[in-house]
């Protein structure tokens, strides 16, 4: 008598797998920040143009995103798997950023050809955009929707863990060569995609003629959009609040250990976090971590950074940063999950790239909190809008 075992409530060895994926393209953007000025001032360029192709980069990948994550969508019914834009993205990523070093160290920075190196730079942060989607759209495979919170919590982990490093890290890997530093990444990033794919279940090929395409709701991705947005903004005016509080707190610029610590903190809060949103749903846990983090933010603001408060900025904020994904995979229909994902990094890279636009560096802590509110509490309206669309479903 054969008895089949019960379907696992989340894959955890590919969730693990896909955390460190996540960590891999951290690495890439951590080592590709620091060095990119750097190596534009080596072969010729103000290191202030870093700025305008950050802008550019961010720019393009709004289009990009919710582009590369449709066609993953399309590519399930085409093949059968996300796999094809996942390996040749990770491939020629990979290759452009070992490429951008050794341009640099054995090209000549003449006029003629000094044009190569912003023109690969860029070519390889729209590399990067081809496979970040589908790749983390892969999480709906890998856990039932109930589940996506506390599965969704490691690779935030992963992600958050490598971030935290940002500030102290930057002698460290400054004092190795471009090439070395370069190539470790890449070969990380080769490493995790490969295998993911080695341990990706199976996955049957649709028949389009039987399957129906479920229409796309201009409304779910314009809510995805605007919480991408807002989120963006949110974090970066927190993290700027946090900093610059401190700063004027403790008298002293050099806060990156107390920095270090914080986001260490913020990382392994999502684990609890992901519980917590099991428990009581993913939409009003984030809802909660958006109300506990504005909460913080005032008390910052008005008694200052003390550990009791940045322990509930950190609760509150791992809440709304770990919903995300799985806030987008509920929300949009499985056939359509990608774009989902792609739009929402999207509005990640929109914001990004008008914020040097409209914040100045010199930005007070009281206007980056009070701006912080605002873009919180705009990504709170679209998630409550989002709860009378969570449920529908369109053929």
């Amino acid at each position: 008598m054969n008895i089949s075992k019960p379907q696992p409530r989340i894959l955890w060895v590919q969730v693990w797998v896909l955390a460190g994926v996540q960590g891999a393209i951290t690495l890439t953007w951590l080592v590709y920040n620091l060095y990119l000025p750097q190596l534009l001032t080596q072969f010729g360029f103000p290191a202030s143009l870093a700025i305008g192709l950050l802008v550019l980069e961010n720019a393009l990948s709004v289009v990009l995103e919710p582009l590369m994550g449709g066609l993953s969508d399309q590519a399930i019914r085409w093949v059968g798997s996300r796999f094809p834009f996942i390996s040749a993205g990770v491939i020629l990523a990979s290759t452009l950023f070992i490429v951008i070093p050794c341009i640099v160290t054995f090209i000549p920075p003449t006029e003629v050809i000094r044009g190569i190196l912003p023109l690969t730079l860029v070519a390889w942060a729209l590399a990067m955009t081809i496979f970040r989607s589908p790749a983390i759209s892969l999480l709906g495979r890998y856990a039932i929707p109930k589940e996506l919170p506390k599965a969704a919590s490691f690779l935030t982990l992963a992600g958050g863990i490598i971030g935290a490093f940002r500030g102290i890290a930057n002698t460290f890997i400054l004092s190795l060569s471009p090439i070395f530093a370069f190539s470790i990444a890449s070969f990380v990033l080769l490493a995790a995609a490969f295998t993911l794919r080695f341990f990706h279940p199976p996955e049957i090929p649709e028949n389009p003629d039987k399957l129906a395409i479920p229409k796309i709701s201009i409304t779910k991705l314009s809510l995805i959009l605007g919480t991408g947005f807002s989120v963006a903004w949110g974090s970066r005016l927190l993290m700027d609040t946090i900093s610059k509080t401190l700063k004027t707190q403790l008298q002293t610029n050099d806060i990156s250990v107390i920095m270090l610590g914080i986001g260490l903190i913020i990382a392994f809060a999502a684990l609890p976090a992901g519980f917590f949103a099991v428990k009581i749903g993913n939409r009003q846990a984030i809802l909660i971590g958006i109300c506990a983090t504005i909460l913080s933010i005032i008390f910052m603001l008005n008694l200052g950074a003390h550990f009791l408060i940045i322990l509930l900025t950190a609760a509150g904020f791992s809440l709304i940063i770990n919903g995300a994904i799985p806030f987008i995979l509920e929300l949009m229909p499985q056939r359509w999950v990608g774009l989902g994902i792609g739009m929402y990094f999207g509005g990640f890279s929109l914001a990004m790239s008008l914020f040097v636009f409209v914040f100045p560096p010199t930005i007070t802590s009281v206007v980056a909190g009070i701006s912080s509110i605002l873009a919180f509490l705009l990504a709170s309206v679209c998630i409550i809008i989002s709860g009378k669309y969570s449920n529908l479903k369109l053929s």
